[in-house]
């Protein structure tokens, strides 16, 4: 049997406040809806052929900004596992923005 595998040094932190849920929310927000809505935008500004260029651009940026968060935030040994932009912001949330202890 193969003992291939990460042990999980700390669970992804649980947010108590309302407003540490709120800037977690709105984080998502932004990393999972900036790049269709700045391609819309650029379409309906300009043309089909600038919002393509823009989706592609926006798609490397907002890559580059997910992984510079989750790799400030989160564990080096845990960053093998895989995060989507809710656990994301909620790392990013509870470690830099928001300092709960319960």
């Amino acid at each position: 049997m193969s003992d291939n595998y990460i042990e999980m040094l700390e669970p992804t932190p649980k947010l108590y406040s309302k407003k540490c849920k709120f800037i977690s929310f709105l984080l998502k927000l932004f990393l999972q809806f900036t790049t269709p809505l700045s391609s819309l935008a650029a379409w309906y500004l300009y043309d089909y052929f600038i919002a393509m260029l823009t989706l592609v651009l926006s798609f490397i940026v907002m890559g580059i900004v997910r992984s510079k968060l989750r790799n400030s935030v989160i564990p080096p040994a845990q960053r093998e596992y895989h995060y989507n932009d809710k656990g994301i912001a909620d790392w990013y949330t509870a470690k830099e923005l928001c300092y709960e202890t319960h």
